[in-house]
């Protein structure tokens, strides 16, 4: 992974995981074209600080297909997966208490602003992306936006809004579809398999994480998909009865 300090206002990840847990978050503003409550922020310990996104629980809109004040435990369930594949796909992310109560608090990251989103979504031999799609297969994502990539000034790319991820039924719904039908490269099946073994093993942190915010149903769902990935060995194809990319794509 490429140095990514640079994205998160000169902390290291690990330090401003930490700083997300344990500073102090002040509301600066609002994200008004976000769906649900998003707000931006700052997160101090007085003497480190960072900006940060907080989308709090009581902010959430009610959706049909996932239920109500769970998109910020979905947030931090994409993170766990994101870390235990190793590819750092969404940045640091946490569940706590905030200004309006509990929610999802994430590191802002700081992107590359001279990238072509509308290019980047669409290239066939950046590593990064290839791996972002198999992630958004693990978690089912059905919303991978090209607004969604975060390309960072030191070449990491990142992902953000993974509220609603992790339903039980194939809902993936992305941009990012010019690997279909394509064999995985063999370092992502290795890696996938590593994760199915932390997905079976219950004591594990991924598996802790992922009973504490998802249902029964939703944890067994990823470890099948996991199983699928490895078995078949392939980039998933769309399913025949949703819709393939978001609307807007954008």
């Amino acid at each position: 992974m490429r140095d990514t300090a640079d994205a998160f206002d000169g902390l290291s990840p690990s330090v401003g995981l930490e700083l997300l847990l344990h500073g102090e978050i002040t509301v600066e503003g609002r994200l008004t074209a976000a769906s649900n409550a998003t707000l931006y922020c700052t997160v101090s310990d007085g003497v480190r600080s960072a900006a940060c996104v907080y989308k709090p629980v009581a902010g959430e809109r009610p959706l049909w297909d996932f239920p109500d004040g769970t998109l910020a435990g979905r947030e931090v369930s994409a993170y766990a997966v994101s870390e235990a594949l190793g590819w750092a796909v969404v940045p640091p992310t946490v569940h706590r208490e905030g200004p309006f109560g509990e929610g999802m608090v994430q590191l802002w990251v700081h992107g590359d602003t001279t990238v072509d989103l509308v290019a980047l979504s669409r290239e066939t031999d950046n590593t990064g992306l290839r791996r972002m799609a198999v992630f958004d297969a693990v978690v089912n994502n059905s919303d991978r936006k090209i607004g969604h990539l975060l390309p960072t000034p030191g070449g990491h790319l990142y992902g953000c809004d993974h509220g609603v991820t992790f339903a039980e039924d194939y809902k993936l719904r992305t941009v990012l579809w010019q690997w279909q039908g394509q064999p995985l490269p063999e370092d992502v099946v290795e890696r996938l398999g590593a994760v199915g073994a932390q997905l079976e093993d219950s004591g594990s942190a991924l598996s802790a994480t992922l009973r504490r915010h998802l249902t029964g149903p939703e944890a067994y769902a990823v470890r099948s998909r996991v199983e699928l990935l490895v078995r078949h060995g392939i980039h998933p194809y769309p399913a025949p009865d949703w819709p393939a990319v978001p609307w807007p794509p954008v």
